[in-house]
Order: C-alpha cells, then structure tokens, then sequence
C-alpha cells in the first residue's frame, strides 16, 4: 500500500488511442510473461516504480503481444 493508501500496481498498456494507466489488484506478473486484458494480448515488457508523484506501487509496461 502506498502513502495515499493505494494497493496493487499499475499497468501502463498501449492502446489504439494511445497509452492508458490502469490500475490492477495482485502481484504484478514477471517480465516476458504475457496477459490478456478483454481481446488484447500483452507482453510485460518491464516492471519499475510508479510515473505517479508519491505513488509506492510498481507499474507493469506493457506491449502488443
């Protein structure tokens, strides 16, 4: 849980219409795993701390699988 009380990490994935930030419950998956979210196919590409100012979680980059 970070200082605002938050839990879980986020997932920065691309999108047609751009990059979204999305936050998700649970252990992050390990880099090179890959995850689907609705019809999309993602590939971890890396895991590092959150892009959000005072944000302790860690965010999941995500790319087309």
């Amino acid at each position: 849980m970070d200082t605002n009380g938050r839990s879980g990490n986020l997932f920065f994935a691309w999108a047609p219409t751009g990059y979204v930030l999305v936050e998700r419950t649970g252990e992050p998956p390990q880099p090179g795993t890959e995850v689907e979210d609705g019809d999309r196919r993602y590939l971890v590409s890396k895991i590092a701390p959150s892009p959000l100012p005072g944000d302790r979680r860690m965010c999941v980059y995500l790319l087309p699988a």
